[in-house]
């Protein structure tokens, strides 16, 4: 997973882009959590749990973008998905779906929380 933060300075927003096949777990970062430091700590206590109880499955749901991390895997995704119908495996939704769901592993994720709260607080 490659990330790139950007910053406007004249607006005061943050910005996130991702590799290709992350780009939800930058919107999910971008919009779920962005600049709020309460989210951020209740993301650093869903990993410290899973960390924890590795056999169980930690959920932060979101407004729109929800987080599971199960065992060492995280899996974020667009709501709609985990609610919606099951699509055929070949349907011609597929490639939208690329780009609403991803995986990562646990550590991978931390460290992208780590960046996110360090470009956070440099100036």
């Amino acid at each position: 997973m490659e990330f790139e933060f950007i910053r406007n300075t004249l607006m005061g927003e943050y910005y996130v882009k991702s590799s290709m096949g992350h780009e939800i777990v930058g919107r999910w970062l971008q919009e779920e959590i962005g600049k709020d430091w309460d989210k951020i700590a209740q993301v650093e206590q869903l990993t410290d749990q899973a960390r924890l109880e590795p056999q169980k499955e930690h959920l932060l749901l979101g407004t729109e973008i929800s987080v599971n991390i199960q065992g060492d895997e995280v899996i974020v995704q667009e709501n709609v998905l985990a609610h919606g119908d099951e699509m055929d495996a070949d349907s011609e939704f597929d490639f939208y779906d690329s780009e609403s769901t991803a995986s990562c592993g646990l550590e991978d994720f931390e460290i992208m929380l780590e960046q996110w709260k360090e470009f956070l607080t440099t100036r």
